[in-house]
């Protein structure tokens, strides 16, 4: 029997609620496997993470068991793909870190390796120079004379070693000296040590008393006496041949800061070192070295030589080899120190006058030439022999006529001002005359011509 309209409206209105009824059954089913699922990841990402940490502190060896299977659902495929990914990105991550971990690695080994090989090759460079410098190795055989001052310390005479280029390191110098028990041995004086010593040898020399092992000789060397006299005194006295001083005393080059000052231009000097050995007297051994023997006399002039005397000297406008030359003629012509201010005094007055007065005319310049470079000229010079006589050449001569004294060399830097261009002196009473004009010398040269005479015969007057 059809229904009527109502009763169709209450079937259509009856069947919508049992779908929506139906429906949100539905819903709600789908929620709770979707909150499932959520759950199911994240308990699956919380456990793998766990077991990656494992892995990592196992150093990636070993494989992690599957503890998670307590945590899935029935839905196994989900889960089992889940693990999969997370597995997968494990593994991806561990590799990284490994990677990471040799990028770090390697450069810090290869930087200490080089480290360690620059630290060895430095130290072997220090152990090679120490032993050769401890050994003499590769240095100079040339003799160098030092003087160790009274109550001098270790730490003291290898400072001075190594200003005189004897040794390079003072410190292991100073260890190698304790280590040997020498440090209150060293003797006071004059040593003579190469560089090539070994420690060993440089400290037994620097230790012992030279006069208890040598002969000691006695030489003196007055004022004004000449390089060729000094030699046969020295050969006379069995210390070393004439010939031998001459040569090595003339080459020098025996590092003396006087001898910086010293021209190179030698070109008409017969003697190169001749006004050069202080006047004094000296000790020597028997059969000594030559070289020796000019070192302890350089070393001599050295120290007279003092930095005021240097600094007056270039005030007035001299050199060395002009100092030394100047002072040699003055040594020559006067007797005592008084004198030889006042005949210096008239010297400078010539040199400053040189357009009235060019030459010095003094007479031992010229008995120089004749009487100590001639006779030992192999080949006669004449233009040599000229330009020491001062009657003949203008100035100073180009070197040395002998040896001065300290009193010679302060005269002619005391640079006395005086009005006198002449002099002439009594050689028998030592007594010197100073003339400012030609007639006023020429008086007192007949003067002492009288006094001479009369000294001679003295029952005519």
């Amino acid at each position: 029997m059809p229904k009527d309209n109502d009763s169709l409206v209450n079937d259509i209105l009856s069947d919508a609620d049992n779908k929506k009824e139906r429906n949100n059954n539905s819903d709600d089913s789908d929620a709770r496997i979707d909150s499932f699922l959520e759950k199911s990841f994240r308990d699956s990402e919380v456990t793998l993470r766990s077991a990656e940490t494992e892995l990592v502190d196992e150093n990636y060896g070993e494989d992690f068991s599957d503890d998670s299977d307590a945590y899935y659902s029935d839905d196994e495929d989900i889960n089992k793909s889940a693990k999969s990914s997370s597995q997968s990105t494990s593994k991806k991550k561990k590799k990284k870190k490994k990677r990471k971990k040799r990028h770090y690695r390697l450069p810090g080994v290869l930087i200490l390796t080089t480290l360690i090989f620059a630290i060895s090759v430095c130290l072997s460079l220090v152990i090679i120079a120490f032993g050769k410098d401890m050994l003499g190795i590769g240095k100079s055989e040339e003799t160098q004379i030092i003087v160790i001052p009274e109550g001098a310390t270790t730490e003291e005479i290898a400072i001075m070693l190594q200003k005189d280029g004897i040794i390079k390191s003072p410190e292991f110098f100073q260890i190698f000296s304790r280590v040997r028990g020498t440090e209150n041995s060293y003797v006071s004086g004059e040593h003579f040590v190469r560089p090539n010593m070994a420690y060993e040898t440089l400290i037994h020399e620097l230790t012992t008393v030279q006069s208890e092992e040598k002969e000691e000789v006695a030489v003196m060397f007055q004022e004004g006496i000449t390089l060729v006299q000094a030699g046969q005194k020295l050969e006379e006295a069995g210390v070393c041949s004439a010939s031998d001083f001459l040569f090595y005393f003339n080459s020098g080059g025996y590092n003396f800061k006087f001898e910086n000052r010293l021209s190179s231009s030698t070109t008409l000097k017969f003697y190169r070192m001749e006004g050069y050995l202080f006047p004094d007297t000296y000790y020597f051994y028997e059969n000594m070295e030559p070289d020796q023997v000019c070192q302890k006399i350089y070393l001599n002039f050295e120290n007279k030589m003092t930095d005021e005397r240097y600094a007056k000297m270039e005030e007035l406008g001299l050199t060395l080899d002009q100092l030394i030359t100047f002072a040699s003629i003055v040594q020559a012509e006067a007797p005592y120190k008084e004198a030889m201010i006042m005949v210096a005094s008239v010297f400078w007055n010539r040199l400053n006058h040189p357009d009235v007065f060019p030459l010095l005319q003094s007479s031992p310049t010229g008995y120089y030439a004749e009487e100590v470079i001639e006779p030992n000229m192999e080949i006669r010079d004449e233009l040599i022999l000229s330009a020491y006589d001062t009657d003949k050449s203008a100035g100073l001569p180009p070197g040395a006529i002998c040896n001065p004294g300290i009193e010679a060399i302060d005269a002619v830097l005391e640079n006395f001002q005086s009005d006198y261009y002449y002099f002439c002196a009594n050689i028998d009473t030592k007594q010197t005359y100073l003339a400012v004009t030609l007639e006023e010398h020429e008086e007192n040269l007949e003067m002492v011509k009288e006094q001479r005479a009369n000294a001679e015969n003295p029952d005519e007057y």
